[in-house]
């Protein structure tokens, strides 16, 4: 269900382009007798008015995540905040000056954004962000989690730069289905990657109770076990 949640802004500007995308002149007639004060000039042009309501419908979507996850306070992740004001102001510019480059940015920076954030904890707050997220659910050892946060760096660098030449070197309509199956492809085969990755590295909690006779030893080893990792 969370799955769903997270990825519903992305669906629905999907599917909201593509409706409007195989209507061009209805939806250049609904978006300017219903949201041409939004545009310069007041007019929406065809080969507009498919990104253009996609876009108000993204915006319509993220807010109501927003709106729900504070309904019911619960929290809401700096990730969402961030993808919110990023989509409200270049989702705008988009709007207003009917030119979908601004919002073809927005998953760029994020992504960036994101990078630089688990890049830069280490160095400003002596923390790894990811070890505090997951260190709860599995123990490594500090390497592993080291390479860990570089690989997520490496990662959100390396499709920040895959969505801006999709971007440029291809048309709206095919940077829209890249940004929905393309994107979140990549996604789901690099987090199955790393698991196998963490699998092998994974350090197992003891099960069971000790023998008797072993008992002792155990107590007297508990004083230099490594701490769980928080």
């Amino acid at each position: 269900m969370k799955l769903l949640f997270d990825f519903l802004p992305i669906l629905l500007f999907f599917v909201t382009f593509k409706v409007a995308e195989g209507h061009k002149a209805w939806a250049a007639d609904f978006a300017s007798q219903h949201f041409g004060f939004l545009v310069a000039g007041g007019q929406v042009g065809a080969t507009q008015a498919p990104v253009m309501l996609a876009t108000l419908v993204v915006i319509a979507a993220t807010l109501a995540q927003v709106l729900w996850l504070k309904a019911r306070r619960r929290k809401v992740d700096n990730m969402l905040w961030v993808s919110l004001v990023l989509v409200v102001v270049l989702g705008s510019l988009t709007i207003w000056f009917q030119n979908e480059t601004f919002i073809k940015w927005k998953p760029t920076v994020l992504y960036w954004v994101m990078g630089t954030v688990l890049a830069l904890a280490p160095l400003l707050a002596g923390r790894n962000l990811l070890q505090t997220l997951l260190g709860a659910q599995m123990r490594l050892p500090a390497p592993v989690w080291r390479r860990l946060n570089i690989a997520w760096v490496a990662f959100f660098a390396a499709m920040g730069l895959l969505n801006l030449w999709v971007a440029y070197r291809f048309s709206t309509d095919t940077w829209v289905s890249f940004k929905l199956f393309g994107g979140t492809g990549l996604m789901f085969a690099f987090i199955v990657a790393q698991a196998l990755y963490l699998g092998r590295h994974a350090e197992e909690p003891e099960t069971g109770e000790a023998d008797p006779s072993d008992r002792a030893e155990h107590a007297d080893r508990a004083d230099a076990a490594p701490p769980r990792a928080e």
